[in-house]
């Protein structure tokens, strides 16, 4: 202490020289100890990659920002088609983490063994909505699908992203194949499906829930929730990578998702537990 004040011209304290060793020794201990204190949370901090599919892109912002002012750790996001995220992972992208739109792909990456099948889970489960950014032109049925009030119907590409298998699911049960296949445009992935409805580039569009509502409520447009029952259940598995092995962050995050504060992010933006 003595060499850090002469160096820095640092007055004296006026216990250094009417105080005992000891209280002088206590005093330098337990500033020692609060720096020590200070800097912890810093060490302990890690940052994982986490791919993330584009349905939960909103979600995950939120849940990432909470997520790292409760825990100290840091994510870098991903946002993108499942399918392309597969396919980046088995040629050796570095991500920790993968929040599918699906429970297909995990299982796959676990037993091709480049994840970890035993932390697979259901994170979420997602909702399909016909949307539109007219506010009129949805009906609360669906009715719209079989009329010609309507150019072009935007799909994710059913085999890349589940929320585009799904869609195929709702227009083969309602026996609209036939119809409307010659006004399908398929996007990318979910993100890019909006976009096209939302730019006007369709007139519709099967999109995510979370994409248009949050606490339950349409935000935008016109849509029609579709009922579960028209197609496969959309059940987003999460999954430890096997870049993420030894990652706190990673494992921490996987935790956070499970946990009670997670919860009501997700029921807001139109989630199923």
């Amino acid at each position: 202490m003595r060499l850090l004040r002469d160096r820095y011209n640092l007055p004296r304290h006026p216990y250094d020289e009417t105080h005992p060793p000891m209280i002088k020794t206590l005093r330098q201990w337990l500033m020692g100890s609060c720096l020590v204190l200070f800097m912890l949370p810093s060490a302990q901090s890690a940052e994982a990659r986490v791919a993330v599919a584009s349905n939960f892109a909103a979600p995950m912002k939120r849940l990432g920002a909470a997520f790292e002012q409760d825990t100290g750790h840091r994510l870098a996001l991903s946002f993108g088609a499942t399918g392309q995220f597969y396919a980046q992972i088995r040629n050796g992208a570095p991500f920790d983490v993968l929040l599918a739109a699906d429970h297909e792909t995990p299982s796959r990456l676990a037993a091709e063994g480049r994840a970890l099948g035993e932390t697979q889970f259901a994170y979420a489960i997602g909702r399909l909505v016909l949307w539109s950014a007219d506010p009129r032109l949805v009906d609360p049925g669906g009715e719209i699908l079989r009329t010609d009030r309507f150019d072009r119907l935007a799909i994710a590409d059913p085999r890349l992203a589940p929320y585009g298998a799904a869609a195929i699911d709702v227009i083969g049960r309602l026996g609209l194949s036939a119809l409307l296949r010659p006004r399908l445009i398929e996007a990318a992935n979910i993100a890019q499906t909006f976009q096209f409805v939302a730019s006007g580039n369709a007139a519709l569009g099967f999109v995510a829930l979370s994409q248009v509502s949050e606490n339950g409520v349409i935000t935008k447009g016109s849509a029609w929730i579709v009922p579960a029952e028209l197609h496969r259940p959309i059940r987003q598995d999460a999954i430890l990578l096997n870049a993420g092995r030894q990652n706190p962050a990673a494992r921490a995050l996987l935790d956070y998702l499970r946990g009670d504060k997670a919860q009501p992010v997700l029921r807001a933006f139109g989630y199923l537990p």
